[in-house]
């Protein structure tokens, strides 16, 4: 299988998979605001690696996916035409996190930066 035609089947899987999250009423998911960042099919298209974030718990989250997952493959073999339907494995999604992160240590070192060139000596102008 070409990386094109599996770029598109995990784009797709991940897609419906967010349309099936809306519908679903399980509190966990709900109350926690659960996503679908992207997923990640083999090649034989037996098992999806699905990637998750969410605005809660992440454990409370990931009971909830695990069972809704018959529901979601469910949605997923009627909406999109595959000859297997993958089984779905969730994993939590730390780039949010990971943004945060940087974001933090970028805006310490410009802190640090507008202290320094506060505290240091004005610079002398050269004679002409």
């Amino acid at each position: 299988m070409s990386k094109y035609r599996r770029g598109r089947i995990n784009d797709a899987v991940a897609e419906e998979l967010n349309v099936a999250l809306r519908d679903v009423r399980e509190p966990r998911i709900v109350n926690n605001f659960v996503s679908i960042t992207k997923a990640s099919v083999a090649p034989d298209l037996k098992i999806a690696t699905v990637y998750y974030s969410c605005m809660g718990d992440f454990k409370e989250a990931l009971v909830g996916l695990e069972k809704c997952t018959g529901m979601l493959r469910h949605h997923l073999a009627m909406t999109l035409n595959l000859r297997i339907t993958p089984e779905l494995h969730f994993v939590k999604d730390n780039g949010m996190e990971h943004g945060a992160h940087i974001a933090k240590l970028l805006s310490d070192i410009a802190a640090e930066r507008a202290e320094r060139e506060k505290n240091a000596p004005p610079a002398e102008e050269a004679e002409d």
